[in-house]
């Protein structure tokens, strides 16, 4: 589940770690195939040289390591400027001290933290030169950067879905567009869906066995907007055999307890919540256990390098809610059908980790990890980045062309 604005979110320690993965990436150039070229960077992307330049935005030090005692490292050629704010941090340090000032301006310490960073890159030569087109943004929880989204909208926004852009675009349009993303937010054109971390460990094929339960779920009853399903779906199934549901969160009491249910169940239920997606799918997805996927507006890491189908089942909410159907099914799954889904979730496991196992996570990543597969999505953005530039730049003084992006 995302974080809300009034606690913290277990699935919002993974925007951290990821911001600290993606830096700790950056600081030793780690890029992801070949080494960066050093000749001038060309106008697109060569297609035989598939690495990719960073330029690290060297802003502040209170802005990014200054919360956290650490040190920025910067490059200086680049396709992209990845700009190292935490800003999931900074939402949480506000929420955790001062919550009732979090949506307001006015004695919000996370406000002045997000105002001196979009003061700070817009005013370089590199945001000037591009409009902002070609920098990199990480707001993996849906209140970072809340008072400030629309100055970033020319970015790449690092997102784990577009659940609380909803929220905002239904906000800014009183209410009347509650079910649209407009162009001036996010698209996944432009934008990069990155993975939750997620919080149980990794299942190998070699060690899976027989599972008895047909379906399993742990989270939260309720929840809110598109996570209304839950509810519903719950009561549907609560009593029903050979299925669990249960209340709670794989946290320090209840981790065991989500070990145990995912490993030995066939297929782990994955509705909505106050957002389309969560750590849950991932966590299934790392314990073999089939993700049934209830969420109609779902976005998902990584499309385009693999195809969810040939592990996942997806079922929309409206099938999903009419009695007894979904548990049929399920059950209509054979055995060679369901061994076929796990091999292939084993060999797409690591495409989901951000941790490379070294203390601190400090030293080279797993070149088949999410960081990687977040440059290499990032990278695809290159033509359509460097294009958009061009055309912003031969537009006479003066000259206004609407977006006429309507993109789904």
């Amino acid at each position: 589940m995302a974080l809300k604005s009034t606690s913290l979110s277990l699935c919002s320690v993974p925007a951290l770690f990821f911001s600290f993965t993606l830096l700790g990436t950056l600081s030793l150039s780690l890029f992801f195939l070949s080494n960066p070229s050093s000749s001038p960077p060309s106008s697109s992307p060569n297609p035989q040289d598939s690495s990719i330049k960073v330029y690290v935005a060297d802003l502040p030090r209170s802005l990014n390591y200054g919360l956290l005692d650490k040190r920025v490292f910067d490059a200086a050629e680049a396709d992209v400027i990845f700009v190292p704010f935490f800003a999931t941090l900074s939402a949480e340090l506000q929420l955790a001290t001062a919550k009732g000032a979090f949506r307001k301006k006015v004695g919000n310490e996370d406000y002045v933290r997000q105002r001196q960073v979009v003061d700070f890159v817009k005013n370089t030569e590199a945001w000037k030169r591009s409009g902002g087109r070609d920098h990199v943004f990480v707001l993996t929880d849906p209140v970072a950067m809340w008072h400030v989204r629309a100055e970033l909208a020319p970015a790449v926004l690092l997102v784990v879905d577009f659940g609380g852009w909803y929220r905002l675009e239904s906000k800014l349009s009183n209410g009347n567009s509650s079910d649209v993303i407009q162009h001036t937010q996010v698209s996944i054109l432009k934008d990069v869906i990155v993975p939750y971390t997620h919080l149980l460990p990794r299942l190998q094929l070699s060690e899976n066995k027989k599972r008895q339960t047909l379906l399993y779920f742990k989270g939260a009853k309720q929840r809110h907007r598109g996570g209304l399903v839950r509810e519903k779906l719950w009561d549907l199934l609560a009593n029903v055999p050979n299925v669990i549901m249960e209340e709670g969160f794989p946290n320090a009491t209840g981790r065991e307890q989500s070990i145990k249910g995912m490993r030995t169940s066939k297929f782990c239920l994955h509705p909505a919540g106050d957002t389309p997606t969560s750590c849950r799918l991932f966590d299934a997805i790392q314990s073999l256990c089939i993700p049934v996927i209830i969420s109609d507006n779902i976005e998902l890491p990584f499309e385009g390098m693999i195809d969810y189908s040939e592990f996942s089942v997806f079922v929309a909410v409206s099938d999903s809610l009419r009695p007894n159907w979904l548990v049929g099914h399920l059950k209509s799954f054979s055995k060679a059908q369901r061994d076929r889904f796990r091999l292939k979730m084993a060999q797409v496991q690591p495409m989901f980790q951000y941790d490379n196992g070294h203390p601190g996570a400090i030293g080279p990543i797993p070149p088949d990890g999410a960081v990687n597969h977040i440059w290499r999505k990032v990278y695809q953005k290159l033509p359509m980045i460097k294009e958009a530039i061009l055309r912003e730049r031969r537009k006479p003084t003066g000259v206004s062309v609407p977006h006429r992006c309507h993109c789904t």
